[in-house]
C-alpha cells in the first residue's frame, strides 16, 4: 500500500504541477506578473528568485582623440606627421544587473531588507523577480499571479488590467496543460505497448492473448468472491474433480464457468505478479444479459506502435476519452434533475488511492493510462462554469462582456468562496463514503 500511496501522490503531483505550469506559462508570456511559482504546497523549505535592479559603477572611459600637427620642413620638402594622444578618464555610469538568490522560508522576497542583504549598496533599488519554491506538501504546485483577485488594475503587469481575451487565455492554460499531459501519456503507452481488445474469433488463439475481466455487475457471485476489474483469468485451471482445463479464449472460459453452474468452482486469477485463486459457485438461474458469475469478459494483447502512430492514436484516445465523460456527466447531472442520481459512484481522493493501488499491480502502462484518464477528469471538472473553479472566472468574464461591464469584485468574490465552501464541504462527503465503502 505504501507504494501505492507514494505512486498516487506523483500522479497527482504530476497532474496539478503541470495544471498550474499551463497557468504560469501564458501569464507571463502575456505580461502578467507572477510572484511565485511553488512545487508543492507551503509552507516554503527554499526558493530561487532573480534579483534585477540598477547600480551606479565608476568605470574607466577613452577621452576624445586629440591631434598634433608638427611640420618639419627639410629640404624644401614639407613632411607632416600627426601624433594621436589617448587620455583615459574615470566617470559613473548607471548598469542593469542581476543575479540569483536563495530564499529560506517563507519570507515574500520584496522586502527592502532582504534585497539589501545581498550585500549591494542601498542605492542600487532591487527588486526581487518569481520565486520558484520547493515546499513541504508534494501534492502538485501553485502560481501567484498579480491581480488575479481584482486589485492592481493600473498596474501594466497584472491580471486584472488585460483584457478579457489575454483573462480567457490565462485561466483556460491550465486545462489545456491537462489535456496535453494526457496525450502525452497515451501516446507514450501506445509506444510502450498499450493493452487492446482483440477478436477471440479470428485471433487465432494467440498465446500471449489475456482474458480479462472488464466489469463486475454488484451483488453477483463474481463480486463476493473479490473478483476485481483488470483481472486476467489464468488460462490453467482445474474442474472440481481436479482435472486441468486450458482455456485458449474467452469463449473457453465463458464454457467453463458455464459447465459449473450450482458447484463450487476454484478460479485462478493472476493479477499484476500475485497468482491468486478465487473460490465461488456460479448462478443457475442467471438473469437476463449477466453471467453465471456476474461479469464481462475481454481478450487482450499489449500492442506497441511506433511513435508517429503512437502520437496519432494518442489524441484519438483523449477526445475519445473526453466524449465519453462528458457524456457521463449531462447523464449525472440529467438524473440529478429528474431525481435519478442516487446511483451515481463518484470517487475522492481515497477511492483514487485505492483505484492506484489495483492499476499498480497490473504494471507500468496501466499506471500511465490512467494518470491520462485522471488528467483529463482534472481538466473537465476544471472548465466547469462553477464559481471558484476556473471554468467558473471564466463565466464571470463572458458576463463582463455582455453586459459591458465588470461584475462587482465583492459579489464576484462572495460566488467564489460560497461555491469553494460548497465544493469543500462535497469532497468531505465524498470523502466519508470512500471510507465507508473501502474501510
Amino acid at each position: 500500500m505504501f507504494t501505492a500511496i507514494i505512486i498516487f501522490i506523483l500522479i497527482l503531483g504530476l497532474l496539478v504541477f503541470v495544471h498550474e505550469l499551463g497557468h504560469f506559462v501564458v501569464a507571463r508570456r502575456n505580461g502578467v506578473k507572477a510572484s511565485e511559482f511553488g512545487f508543492g504546497f507551503p509552507p516554503r523549505i527554499f526558493g530561487i528568485q532573480f534579483i534585477s535592479g540598477k547600480e551606479n559603477r565608476t568605470v574607466r572611459e577613452l577621452d576624445t582623440v586629440e591631434k598634433e600637427i608638427i611640420d618639419i620642413k627639410s629640404g624644401g620638402i614639407e613632411i607632416i606627421k600627426e601624433k594621436i594622444i589617448k587620455r583615459m578618464r574615470l566617470v559613473n555610469r548607471i548598469f542593469s544587473v542581476g543575479k540569483w538568490r536563495i530564499i529560506w522560508g517563507n519570507k515574500d522576497g520584496d522586502d527592502e531588507n532582504e534585497v539589501r542583504d545581498l550585500g549591494e549598496a542601498r542605492e542600487k533599488n532591487f527588486h526581487g523577480g518569481t520565486i520558484y519554491s520547493l515546499n513541504w506538501l508534494p501534492l502538485g504546485g501553485f502560481v501567484k499571479i498579480k491581480g488575479e483577485d481584482g486589485g492592481n488594475k493600473d498596474d501594466e503587469d497584472s491580471f486584472a488590467s488585460k483584457n478579457a481575451w489575454i483573462r480567457i487565455k490565462i485561466l483556460a492554460a491550465g486545462v489545456i496543460m491537462n489535456f496535453i499531459l494526457a496525450w502525452v501519456l497515451f501516446s507514450g503507452g501506445f509506444m510502450m505497448g498499450a493493452p487492446e481488445e482483440i477478436d477471440s474469433v479470428s485471433n487465432n488463439n494467440l498465446s500471449d492473448s489475456k482474458i480479462q475481466i472488464s466489469a463486475i455487475i454488484p451483488d453477483t457471485p463474481a463480486s463476493a468472491m473479490g473478483l476485481r476489474v483488470g483481472d486476467e483469468i489464468s488460462k490453467t485451471q482445474k474442474n472440481p474433480a481436479g482435472e486441468e482445463i486450458i482455456l485458449k479464449n474467452i469463449k473457453d472460459a465463458q464454457n467453463y464457468i458455464g459447465a459449473n453452474k450450482g458447484k463450487e468452482l476454484t478460479l485462478n486469477i493472476l493479477r499484476g505478479k500475485e497468482k491468486l485463486s478465487f473460490i465461488g459457485t456460479p448462478r443457475i438461474d442467471v438473469p437476463e444479459g449477466q453471467g453465471a458469475l456476474g461479469i464481462s469478459l475481454a481478450e487482450t494483447i499489449l500492442v506497441s506502435y511506433p511513435w508517429y502512430e503512437a502520437i496519432w492514436k494518442g489524441l484519438i484516445a483523449v477526445w475519445d476519452m473526453i466524449a465519453m465523460m462528458l457524456v457521463g456527466l449531462f447523464g449525472l447531472i440529467k438524473n440529478l434533475i429528474v431525481g435519478n442520481g442516487g446511483t451515481a459512484d463518484v470517487s475522492g481522493p481515497i477511492g483514487i488511492a485505492v483505484l492506484t493501488k489495483e492499476v499498480a499491480n497490473l504494471g507500468l502502462v496501466y499506471i500511465i493510462q490512467f494518470a491520462a484518464i485522471i488528467s483529463i477528469n482534472l481538466g473537465i471538472i476544471n472548465i466547469l462554469p462553477i464559481p471558484a473553479l476556473d471554468g467558473g472566472r471564466i463565466l464571470f468574464i463572458l458576463i463582463e462582456k455582455l453586459k459591458g461591464s465588470p461584475v462587482s469584485q465583492k459579489v464576484e468574490q462572495a460566488f467564489h468562496t460560497v461555491f469553494f465552501a460548497l465544493l469543500m464541504l462535497l469532497m468531505v462527503a465524498v470523502t466519508y463514503k470512500d471510507i465507508t465503502k473501502f474501510f
